[in-house]
């Protein structure tokens, strides 16, 4: 059983919100510890935590109310199927001009499968012969259906296969794999960070500074690319284990990572790849931000899966509209609990708020109203100062704590 988490919001609030949620997991044990927020037991509902199918189903047939929001945007796939999310980025890097190409520079070659077929091939010819790619269902999730190869003959059997079923072959993006990631005790991780948009138009969004890192179950090799072990981090895949032990400690937080890097590398290293993804973001956000039908009604809790190649450049993998809130242990509980709680703080359905604040709770402001922040290109300005609210505050003449061996690493 997991502890219970609190919220911070004046238990004297007087202002009531009335809530529903879809799901049975960390959202409901914050809105039920909410002060203030009673469950709904009709339609008469100001905050509604809704399913995929709800969105499908009923979003459009809904009057909404004007103090009424729900948790998606109606068209978010535009944004995390993965297929979308490849077409809007090449669109979006075509239209920024050869001059600012840079920003763009964090997704590595993509292809949409079977669509992009014959341009994958050429390009696929222009790689060493011993390149590896990897292949993901574009609505795929968990880890299901991936695979790496580097023999074009294995991307004929799958179109093969695909044909000789009674049905369609299942779209896949293919892409580049990024077969030098920056590994810690041995293996492979990635990061997974909390993104809150409130509007596209006009932009306005926010990033936590908590997150967490996730590491593959096995030991990092270019020789074993069948294992999915070794060179996927996702917790369904790991829990598949004979020997999982979820004790065994395969996440680690933001903070620690931060420190960890910090004291390897330096504090400007930390700095660099923190402003590397504050960029991501940015020009994700606004490669959709035209696209995505703007509703006032809604917002979004992204999570972003943000990787690191052995120069700690971050890549982005994808972005999740539906990012995990069911728990591992209880670190893991707690972080979700306070991603969660501060969402609403941002929110601020009990209009508390003085809706000039840059920083609630654990919340810092990337964009707002399309204008960012703080200057994430230029070295001088990046965020080096504690006299301003941090912006996805980097670890600044930190003390480095005691660390896991890199060999006793999970």
């Amino acid at each position: 059983m997991l502890a219970a988490a609190t919220t911070n919001v004046p238990k004297n609030q007087k202002r009531k919100i009335t809530w529903k949620c879809a799901l049975s997991n960390t959202i409901l044990d914050v809105l039920n510890a909410r002060p203030g927020f009673i469950q709904a037991t009709s339609d008469e509902w100001q905050f509604y935590w809704v399913s995929r199918e709800w969105m499908n189903s009923s979003f459009d047939k809904h009057k909404f109310k004007e103090n009424q929001q729900v948790c998606h945007f109606r068209n978010d796939y535009e944004m995390t199927r993965k297929d979308c999310l490849i077409k809007n980025h090449k669109k979006a890097r075509k239209a920024a001009g050869p001059s600012n190409q840079h920003l763009f520079d964090y997704l590595p070659a993509s292809y949409v499968l079977p669509l992009e077929y014959h341009l994958f091939v050429e390009e696929f010819r222009k790689y060493p012969v011993d390149t590896l790619w990897i292949m993901k269902p574009v609505a795929g999730a968990q880890g299901k259906g991936i695979f790496i190869f580097k023999k074009l003959k294995e991307i004929t059997e799958w179109k093969k296969k695909g044909k000789s079923s009674d049905t369609e072959t299942q779209p896949y993006v293919v892409q580049s794999y990024i077969s030098h990631p920056y590994l810690i005790g041995g293996k492979k991780f990635d990061m997974r960070l909390y993104i809150l948009t409130t509007s596209f138009r006009p932009l306005t969004a926010w990033i936590h500074r908590e997150g967490f890192a996730r590491f593959s179950h096995s030991r990092y090799s270019l020789e074993s690319c069948e294992d999915a072990f070794v060179h996927l981090t996702n917790v369904a895949i790991a829990k598949s284990a004979a020997d999982y032990d979820p004790e065994r400690g395969l996440k680690w937080s933001l903070d620690k990572l931060k420190r960890y890097i910090n004291a390897r590398h330096g504090h400007d290293a930390v700095q660099k790849f923190l402003n590397g993804i504050a960029n991501i973001v940015i020009n994700s956000l606004k490669s959709v931000q035209n696209i995505i039908i703007q509703d006032n009604h809604c917002f979004e809790l992204y999570g972003y899966d943000i990787l690191l190649d052995e120069d700690l450049k971050p890549w982005l993998l994808e972005v999740n509209a539906s990012p995990s809130l069911t728990p591992s242990s209880q670190d893991d509980y707690e972080l979700k609990f306070r991603v969660l709680n501060h969402m609403l703080d941002v929110l601020d359905l009990e209009k508390i708020r003085t809706g000039n604040e840059t920083t609630v709770g654990g919340f810092d402001l990337l964009i707002k109203n399309n204008e960012v922040v703080q200057n994430f290109e230029s070295p001088a300005n990046a965020i080096l100062s504690n006299s301003t609210p941090p912006v996805f505050q980097s670890t600044i003449n930190i003390r480095v704590g005691n660390f896991v061996s890199p060999m006793q690493m999970p």
